[in-house]
């Protein structure tokens, strides 16, 4: 197995995140703000091999290493019931096994493919250098079959992230897993974690693939070819074909997987495009839950991870209230919940006291009727049934837009130097999702320079919800709002969020629902040399 490494992808140049891999885009000049339209050429920006990025990670101050192996592979996994399906996954589990460093610490990690097709790993949330965000044709070359790939990087904020490709839809497949990174002066005291993986699942069942999904998705609802990777040579650039030949749209196989009419009023109306056959808990469905054992009273620290395609899940533990510490890794003024609502690519951390008994923790996919499950005991007695539904699901449910940032993490008062103004457009119909009704393409970019206070203004113009996420930083929602660095986006809404540029490169801003992101709704932001 051959192995790429930062060098050598680097040195050999990577045209599409430096000089640009497609003609580039007129646009805007360089200001204070930014709306709609394209950018300065490509030439003008930072590349993932800038000496910029090597200084940022020299600030960092890399720790002691931590050294991780991780293959890719097509394999069966256990769904639990007796269900046993075909898909791909880093080693035989579902989810991966967890990746768990403490904060300071230098990750080293490498991925070897034994895929058919190229892959990545894309490290959710965390604020690390640009050459190993993990984002084909822009921050990094395609891990080919049967090539490996070095990550090595400096991890410097605690809290509860994950990984997964960013090459087309692979994500919707079995290819994830936790990031744990510890806080070294960790101020919560609790007795045990308990990390919570959610997902949708369609992969392998009934002859169903995410790439035949994302086909049904755009010929089902519109008869257009939008020329979608599949995940077959990372995302879809326009007039781009993949190298082996094959069509970027495969043709739709299984049954259909369009939903209709789900609906529901958290979201603002419509809850999804993708009938999901299960929905789980850590792997497993609700007819064969993972339990979770612990004691009478002790104080458990849930981490839950929305690792799902195109669903936002309602949690609720029964018979316990929870209090809400951190979203998306960062610490947010306590605030107790019966429920908590994650849209894709979201995390939440709470504090629970376990009582006596047996309890359903369940994760209620959001306007589609389904759920997943999983189990909480403590002591005998019987488990709950899959079909059970805690009345804490229908309590006070926390969104993450209702949390303010602990003191300790709020971003000094400043009014933004740039504001970029990303309409999200698009419709069901078309399926033509897009940022200022213009698809993907890595040559666009939205300039920011160091050192600005940068707002984004996410502008929804569809009749759809998108959990909107940024790559390499994390924002602040409104007047003391949590950071975060993935946030829902109602429809028919304006959500401004405000960021410090002070991790150098190219990065991703996109639709969280892996069809609507590979339809066309991503993003560049690049800083300006």
């Amino acid at each position: 197995m051959s192995r790429i490494t930062r060098r050598t992808v680097l040195g050999a140049g990577l045209a599409t995140a430096g000089t640009g891999l497609l003609a580039a885009c007129s646009g805007s000049a360089p200001g204070h703000s930014s709306h709609g339209g394209g950018t300065p050429p490509t030439a003008g920006y930072l590349t993932p091999d800038s000496r910029e990025i090597v200084a940022a990670e020299a600030l960092r101050r890399p720790g002691p290493e931590r050294k991780v192996k991780l293959t890719a592979v097509e394999t069966p996994l256990d769904l639990g019931g007796g269900r046993t399906v075909r898909s791909w996954a880093y080693g035989d589990r579902l989810p991966g096994s967890e990746v768990r460093v403490t904060a300071g610490d230098t990750l080293a990690l490498t991925l070897a493919n034994s895929l058919p097709v190229p892959t990545s790993i894309h490290w959710h949330g965390l604020a690390l250098r640009n050459d190993m965000d993990g984002v084909p044709g822009l921050t990094q070359r395609d891990i080919r079959a049967g090539a490996s790939f070095d990550y090595r990087f400096a991890v410097t904020h605690p809290g509860t992230y994950w990984f997964h490709p960013h090459s087309g839809v692979q994500q919707d497949r079995g290819l994830y897993a936790p990031l744990i990174v510890e806080d070294p002066r960790e101020p919560l005291a609790y007795d045990k974690e308990w990390v919570i993986v959610l997902d949708d699942w369609v992969d392998g069942v009934d002859g169903s693939t995410p790439d035949s999904v994302l086909a049904e998705l755009g010929a089902g609802m519109g008869g257009m070819d939008h020329g979608a990777s599949g995940g077959m040579e990372g995302h879809a650039m326009p007039g781009m074909q993949p190298a082996d030949g094959r069509s970027p749209s495969p043709a739709p196989s299984g049954p259909s997987r369009m939903l209709m009419g789900a609906r529901s009023e958290l979201l603002g109306g419509d809850a999804g495009d993708v009938a999901y056959p299960y929905y789980l808990v850590n792997g497993r469905t609700a007819e064969d839950p993972e339990t979770f054992t612990a004691a009478p009273g002790d104080r458990i620290r849930l981490r839950i991870i929305n690792a799902g395609g195109d669903t936002a899940f309602r949690v609720a533990l029964g018979g316990h209230r929870l209090t809400v510490t951190h979203t998306d890794g960062f610490p947010v003024e306590q605030a107790p919940a019966e429920a908590l609502l994650l849209g894709m690519g979201e995390r939440f951390d709470a504090l629970v006291t376990a009582g006596d008994g047996v309890f359903p923790l369940t994760a209620l996919a959001e306007g589609k009727g389904g759920a997943a499950l999983a189990v909480l005991r403590t002591s005998g007695g019987a488990a709950p049934t899959a079909s059970v539904r805690p009345k804490e699901l229908s309590g006070t449910v926390v969104q993450a837009a209702r949390l303010k940032a602990a003191e300790s993490v709020r971003l000094a008062p400043r009014r933004p130097d740039t504001t970029i103004e990303l309409g999200l457009t698009g419709s069901m119909g078309a399926y033509d999702w897009a940022i200022n009704g213009q698809r993907y393409d890595p040559a666009r970019r939205y300039p920011v320079r160091s050192g600005e206070r940068v707002r984004l203004a996410f502008v929804n113009r569809t009749t759809m919800w998108h959990p909107m996420h940024l790559h390499g930083h994390t924002f602040a929602l409104p007047d003391g709002g949590a950071r975060k660095d993935t946030a829902i986006v109602l429809p028919g809404r304006r959500l401004d969020v405000d960021f410090d540029a002070d991790n150098p490169g190219l990065w991703m801003v996109h639709c969280h629902n892996v069809y609507h992101a590979e339809s066309g709704m991503m993003t560049v932001l690049g800083y300006r040399k």
